[in-house]
Order: structure tokens, then C-alpha cells, then sequence
């Protein structure tokens, strides 16, 4: 039988960036576009990596105590106006639903774009004392922004999330948490997707509509742009003062109370592509791949190879996320459409082989060939595994690393960026807002975060020379 076409070649990573961003979601089997403007379909390679990063996340919320639940996907325009920053700052991405059937509805309806105000009225309903606090809840659900460009994973008009919107007693207790939770997102991104990120808080003018302070964690993909990951919210208690939520304290005393709210999207799916891809397609972390191992055998048809595959399979089944080829492709066919759909290990196991007592396993990062006697497979895989993670995380440092420029003034700003290509730019700002909009306007580069890490690069502002009040992490953003 004739061999199906070899998997195609993709656009190279430096000669078009956004083309082979664009080629690995298609031919890797991530997504399809569908017939609905700016939607994607996430096939189902694309939605096992969600499920995966699900698991992980779901599993550290519950750790922390967070309980899941659902709220509506729509909202009643009157209770959106509620908060007046809130409704302002996503007044413009907003799809609205002004008929049920045949009939035009009294009050039009919001498809979520966020659900601050219905966990608000919920709350409003359920808080009455200070034995009710605090509240943890988080959903998993899909959200809608009418964007006007759109790319897979990165924005699209609908997407999926985890929302976490938390109450509490006190400021005290609701900053910790906002902090908490950003540090879990970075431990997901660092740890489960091999990516390190920067964790800062946004500047005034950055931050959620209806938010005190709005914190992030940065990632800087391949080609030197910036990727906003994650973001946790401290929200005071404006909200609260906006649906009057309320509790009795111990001093019997009525009470505001403080709120919270933290999400990550589909978007990191983006992101580990952008972190971690290469000419030749995917390349995933072990922790989200949805098969860890793909066992392809050689020579299948000769007698006992596809029985030893199998065998080695059900071995690994408890431990790993393994797979079998046994199709009718041939291996070079196989190995070239794994390594495009980024699966960490390939084993191979041929006559040869069997009878060593051996098999071949291939890592998918750098091509390195291990003989691994079959019975030392699950250490070794353990150990391949944990070394593959590890040094997609450093490629990926040493990317920030080298992308990362210190500059005290606008003309090294664009200096930097002209010579070295896009990346982050560290530099003292004043504060003024003024400020941070000259050097966006100047150089192209917005602020990222206010990072959590200080250092001092000078006493001046780069923009204005005045006296400088903290450092920034700009740059150019997906």
C-alpha cells in the first residue's frame, strides 16, 4: 500500500513568525475554523491539552480550598451597569441578546464577558455574617469579547476559562489571596508548561475595569513579544458598595466585604506554542502532552512486533499517557507527524530490537537516542521525561534572558529593539501615565508590569528625567 504524504513542511519559525504560528495550530491538529467569525473549533488533540492543563489547575484551586460552581451565561443589561468602571471598560467587546424567540426582550441580555456581577448578586444573597466568609468559588466556562482581530488561541471571540472570584472580611485577607493566586499561576506556568514568566503588578492604566490592582504574569515568547498569562485582581470593596454586599462581624457591626477575581484562558495554549515550537511543529511540555509516549513499532509485520508493542504499552498504560501507531504509514511518515504533533518521547521497538531485549527511544527537543534495556523502561522514561521539561524551560530562560535589555533612555530603547529584535525592555518610570504613553508612542513598546523584583537602572524616569519611582517591564504585545 502506497504511504500517505509525508506530514507537509511548515513555514520556518524566523522567516514568518505569525505564518507559523498559524501553520502548527492547523497541522498539528489543534484546531479548524468554523463557519462563526473570529471562533475556532478546538479539535480533540487541541482540547486534551486543555483537559490536561484543567486537571492540573482544578487539582491546585482545590488544594487551596476553592470550591467549583456555575453562574449563567447571561446577564441582564441592568445588573452589568451596576459598577461603573466594570460596564465601561467591556462596553465595547459586548455580544447582546435582544430577542427570545420571536419576541424582542424587555431588557437585553449580555453574553458573558466576565461574571463579576452575577457572582456579585449571588453573593449579595448568600453573605449575611461573618461565619459565610470567606467564599471560594471559581467556574470553568466559555466567555464572549466581540474582538475585531482575532487569531487561534491568542483571541478569539469566544474562548475558554476558569474565572475564581473569591470573598472576603478584610482587605488584608483579599490582597493574600490575589497574591496567592498569582503565585499559582506562575507555579502552573513554570512548573506544568516549562515557561518562565515575570510576576508584577499592572500600572493604573492596564489594570481590570473595576479592579484596585490588577497583578500578572508575563511570559516572552520566540520571537520577543510579550504574552500576558495569567492575572489575579484585588477588587477592595467597590463592588461590594455597588451590589451592597454585606455581613454582620463579631462586634456586630455591618460590614463590607473585599472581593477578588483570577483567571487563565485557552491562550496558554498559545503561549506553549510560542514558547516552545520549532520548524518541525510542536514541542509540548510532558506534564499537558496528551501522549507522553508514542510507541511506533518497526517492521510490524514481522511476527511478534506488534504483540511486544502492545505488551510494553499495557506496562506503561498506569503510569503514562502512551500510544500505539500500528497503522499502515510507514515509520519515517510516523516520526515526522509525532514530532509535528510535539509528543516528548518516541520508542521504537523492531526484531532487532526484541531481541536485545532493548528498545530506542527518541526525545522530541533535541533528537537525542537512548538504547534502553525494556527492563530499566520506567525509570528511564521517568528520568527522560523530567530531563526533556527541564530544558525546554532553559531554551526558553535563555530566550527571555537573551531578549531582555536595561535602557535609561528612549533613543537606547529603540536602539536595543532596532539592533537586537523584539524582547523586554526594563527602565525606570515616574509613575505618570503621561509618561508610559510617550514611550509607547516613541519606541512601540507599552508597559507589561511593575515586576515584584526591583532593581535600579538609574534615579530617572527614561521618559521625562525626573526621579524615578519604579522599574517596568515594556514591551510589544500579543
Amino acid at each position: 500500500m502506497a504511504d500517505k504524504k509525508m506530514v507537509e513542511a511548515i513555514t520556518s519559525r524566523d522567516e514568518d513568525f505569525a505564518q507559523w504560528y498559524t501553520d502548527i495550530v492547523k497541522k498539528a491538529d489543534l484546531i479548524d475554523y468554523s463557519s462563526v467569525k473570529g471562533c475556532m473549533i478546538i479539535r480533540p488533540y487541541g482540547y486534551a491539552i486543555w483537559e490536561n492543563m484543567q486537571k492540573i489547575l482544578d487539582q491546585m484551586f482545590k488544594d487551596t480550598g476553592h470550591e467549583n460552581v456555575y453562574m449563567p451565561m447571561f446577564i441582564p443589561e441592568g445588573l452589568l451597569n451596576k459598577e461603573k468602571d466594570h460596564v465601561e471598560g467591556f462596553a465595547p467587546e459586548v455580544a447582546w441578546v435582544t430577542h427570545g424567540g420571536n419576541e424582542k426582550l424587555q431588557e437585553r441580555l449580555c453574553v458573558r464577558p466576565t461574571s463579576e456581577t452575577l457572582f456579585c448578586e449571588h453573593y449579595a444573597n448568600i453573605i449575611h455574617s461573618h461565619r459565610d466568609l470567606p467564599k471560594l468559588y471559581n467556574q470553568w466556562c466559555s466567555v464572549v469579547r466581540w474582538e475585531k482581530t482575532t487569531r487561534p488561541f491568542l483571541r478569539s471571540r469566544e474562548f475558554l476559562w476558569q474565572e475564581g472570584h473569591t470573598v472576603h472580611a478584610t482587605a488584608e485577607e483579599a490582597i493574600e489571596e490575589t497574591e496567592r493566586m498569582l503565585n499559582i499561576y506562575a507555579e502552573f506556568c513554570e512548573k506544568s508548561l516549562n515557561m518562565p514568566v515575570i510576576k508584577g503588578r499592572k500600572t493604573e492604566s492596564d489594570k481590570f475595569a473595576g479592579a484596585e490592582a490588577t497583578y500578572a504574569i508575563e511570559a516572552l515568547m520566540h520571537d520577543g513579544k510579550a504574552l500576558q498569562a495569567g492575572t489575579s485582581h484585588y477588587f477592595g470593596d467597590g463592588f461590594a458598595k455597588a451590589f451592597d454586599i454585606t455581613y454582620t462581624s463579631k462586634e456586630n457591626k455591618l460590614e463590607y466585604v473585599y472581593e477578588t477575581s483570577w483567571g487563565v484562558t485557552t491562550r496558554l495554549i498559545g503561549a506553549i506554542i510560542m514558547s516552545h515550537g520549532d520548524d518541525n511543529g510542536l514541542v509540548l511540555p510532558p506534564a499537558v502532552a496528551p501522549i507522553q509516549v508514542i510507541i511506533i513499532p518497526v517492521n510490524q509485520h514481522k511476527e511478534g512486533v506488534l504483540d511486544k508493542a502492545g505488551e510494553i504499552a499495557e506496562r506503561l498504560k498506569g503510569k503514562y499517557r502512551v500510544k500505539i501507531d500500528d497503522s499502515e504509514n510507514s515509520p519515517g511518515w510516523k516520526f515526522s507527524e509525532y514530532e509535528m504533533k510535539g509528543v516528548p518521547l518516541r520508542l521504537e521497538i523492531g526484531p532487532k530490537d526484541i531481541e536485545n531485549n532493548q528498545c530506542v527511544i527518541v526525545r522530541r527537543d533535541n533528537r537525542e537516542k537512548s538504547f534502553v534495556p525494556l527492563d530499566k523502561l520506567e525509570e528511564t522514561i521517568e528520568q527522560l521525561l523530567k530531563a526533556y521539561g527541564d530544558n525546554i524551560y532553559n531554551i526558553a530562560y535563555e530566550n527571555m534572558e537573551k531578549r531582555t535589555y536595561d535602557c535609561t533612555n528612549m533613543d537606547e530603547i529603540i536602539q536595543k529593539l532596532n539592533e537586537n529584535g523584539d524582547g523586554f525592555v526594563r527602565a525606570m518610570w515616574c509613575g505618570d501615565e503621561a509618561c508610559e504613553d510617550k514611550v509607547k508612542e516613541v519606541t512601540g513598546v507599552g508597559s507589561r508590569c511593575i515586576p515584584f523584583e526591583q532593581k535600579e537602572l538609574s534615579d530617572k524616569c527614561v521618559c521625562c528625567g525626573k526621579p524615578a519611582k519604579q522599574m517596568v517591564y515594556w514591551g510589544k504585545a500579543y
